[in-house]
């Protein structure tokens, strides 16, 4: 194992007995965990922490951002873009409760990230001390793991179960709350053990082999089979096992909001998006189907519309790794447990070699429909308005659909993720499960250092930039080369759509005003421009694209554009409507 490791790996897990702080074991344990970004904010019950980080600069970079929740957002970022693990350092009471949102976000959206917090001395603990707040009991709730540690004895191992639990199974978010005489406490310290078991906790369900054969039986029996993919082919890095598997199979498959780029979004099997804003066909023909397969999906109520009218006509197999998922929102025929790295070559090696050509064809059906009604209105518009949709168009023709696109909360967000070409895994970062406006813009910064050499986009709108701006200073700071895409409608356009829709325009405080986000940017030295006119388009997207650093372009879109096609709240997926009049 150690000729695998670097120095500074090395030094950590050596078995020579020291005298160290806590607050050293814990950076020693994170150079042994191969950590090397860190994302956090200072504050007086993390002190010792951070003192002991001035001795490690040279093998631990940290990255200081504006506001606490910044920095989870910005770990969720590296997390989702690299496949490792994100790393938050926050100090107790508002430092500690600032990271709640991104918390929730990461544990619902199975995101690993491991947020280590300052807290007052153990003989301070329910006293109502400065800056004390019951961390442990705020986020047991949502995270996978939290653990309050007193003792520095206790810190090597903790923070191994720590990494260990976050990234395995179905990955997720765990709080290690440190309380400060712990981070001062000098204790023997042999060397770190990384962690890869704990009684009581299996992150992999044993895989039935019964059950893969029953899944492959009713798949080679199929006469209208659909696979349906969520984060989780992406999660269990298992996206070329799934694409034999569909190949194999001839299927037809459709991704969520989260699956999004675990296939190139233009293979030809791919047959769009699901949910409340998806395509068309795929949320029509879920009630045609015979045999529905979800692969590494948990059937959320934006994928289902009313259950009581989901796929009642299918036989419906379920892969998951979580077994809490299976039978959880929609009745499995067929539960297939386990890493879908593991499962899907099983299942594939038992369907047959097919093609379904008339059923792939009501998908064809179902595409033209929708292009001919909303996709080229929203692609190539005739009226002088700039919509959304072209926008992402150009990113699309000047990026090569290589970019890693990052999007805030909101119509900008449904339009992109509708609209944008994909050509690589790991392409598509979003706020899903918990829709967190202010996620974007941190979260883009995290994704550049998480991977330097690709291009990273953040699409936001006008009302979630607003929300955590001020990161535009770790930008200043630490000059990542983030583009920011500003689609600017002067509204809190999602919330304005269904208050026209189904409150009789009765806009309710979705008007927004908003600052010179050009002179904000410029403010923090990062260059910008903005643009009104369909002219000016290309040109701008290429200028930002092409800029060394950091930019920030705003683009003026229709005030009152919507997203189309939309199943409206309380119907059935196949209730899909393609426009205004249909609602």
């Amino acid at each position: 194992m150690l000729s695998t490791l670097n120095q500074p790996q090395k030094a950590a897990l050596q078995t020579k007995t020291e005298e160290l702080s806590g607050s050293e074991i814990v950076l020693r344990a994170l150079i042994a965990e191969g950590v090397e970004t860190i994302f956090g904010y200072p504050g007086g019950a993390i002190m010792p922490i951070y003192d002991a980080l001035y001795d490690y600069n040279d093998q631990l970079k940290h990255i200081l951002v504006r506001h606490e929740q910044g920095a989870i957002h910005a770990a969720q970022g590296f997390a989702r873009i690299s496949g490792k693990c994100g790393v938050v350092f926050a100090t107790s009471g508002p430092g500690a409760t600032n990271l709640v949102t991104g918390l929730a976000d990461a544990q619902i959206d199975s995101t690993p990230v491991v947020c280590i917090t300052g807290q007052v001395f153990a003989h301070l603990l329910g006293t109502d001390a400065f800056q004390e707040t019951d961390v442990i009991n705020i986020t047991t709730p949502i995270t996978k793991w939290n653990y309050q540690v007193t003792d520095a004895s206790e810190i090597a191992e903790v923070l191994a179960k720590a990494f260990y639990i976050a990234k395995s199974g179905r990955p997720g978010p765990v709080v290690i709350d440190i309380t400060k005489n712990a981070q001062i406490q000098k204790v023997p310290f042999s060397g770190y053990q990384p962690c890869n078991h704990i009684r009581s906790y299996r992150p992999k369900p044993i895989v039935r082999k019964e059950y893969i054969q029953e899944a492959a039986k009713l798949i080679n029996e199929a006469e209208r089979p659909f696979v349906i993919f969520g984060q989780g082919v992406i999660l269990g890095q298992a996206e070329n096992e799934f694409l034999k598997f569909i190949e194999k199979g001839g299927l037809p498959a459709a991704w969520t909001i989260m699956g999004m780029s675990a296939i190139p979004t233009d293979h030809p099997l791919g047959v769009g998006m699901l949910g409340m804003h998806g395509n068309y066909g795929p949320n029509l023909l879920t009630n045609e189907c015979d045999v529905l397969i979800a692969v590494g999906m948990r059937f959320d109520d934006r994928v289902t519309g009313r259950l009581d009218k989901y796929a009642k006509q299918a036989k419906v197999i379920h892969l998951d790794i979580d077994p809490a998922e299976i039978d959880k929102n929609v009745k499995a025929t067929v539960p297939v447990w386990g890493d879908c790295k593991e499962t899907l070559p099983l299942l594939t090696e038992l369907i047959e070699q097919k093609t379904y050509s008339t059923w792939l064809q009501k998908f064809e059906d179902c595409k033209l429909k929708e292009q001919q009604k909303v996709v080229v209105p929203e692609l190539n518009p005739t009226s002088d308005i700039m919509t959304m949709g072209e926008v992402i168009r150009v990113l699309n023709e000047l990026t090569e659909g290589n970019a890693a696109i990052v999007t805030d909360v909101g119509q900008h967000q449904m339009v992109a993720c509708r609209y944008a070409n994909m050509n690589q895994s790991k392409s598509n970062i979003t706020s899903g499960g918990l829709g967190t406006m202010g996620f974007a813009l941190p979260a883009a910064i995290g994704a550049k250092f998480g991977a330097p050499d690709r291009t990273v986009v953040a699409v936001i709108g006008d009302g979630g930039f607003q929300m955590t701006l001020q990161e535009l200073g770790t930008i200043m700071q630490f000059k990542p080369a983030v583009k920011i895409l500003i689609l600017n409608n002067c509204f809190l356009g999602m919330v304005r759509q269904w208050q026209q829709l189904f409150h009789e325009r009765r806009y309710s405080f979705v008007d927004i005003t908003s600052p010179d986000f050009v002179q904000v940017a410029k403010g923090y030295y990062i260059e910008g421009a903005r643009i009104s006119k369909r002219e000016e388009l290309k040109d701008a997207v290429k200028k930002m694209l092409d800029h060394d650093g950091s930019y920030l372009l705003e683009v003026m879109v229709g005030k009152e554009n919507n997203v189309f096609p939309m199943v409206p709240q309380g119907r059935g997926v196949a209730e899909i409507v393609l426009g205004a009049d249909e609602v």
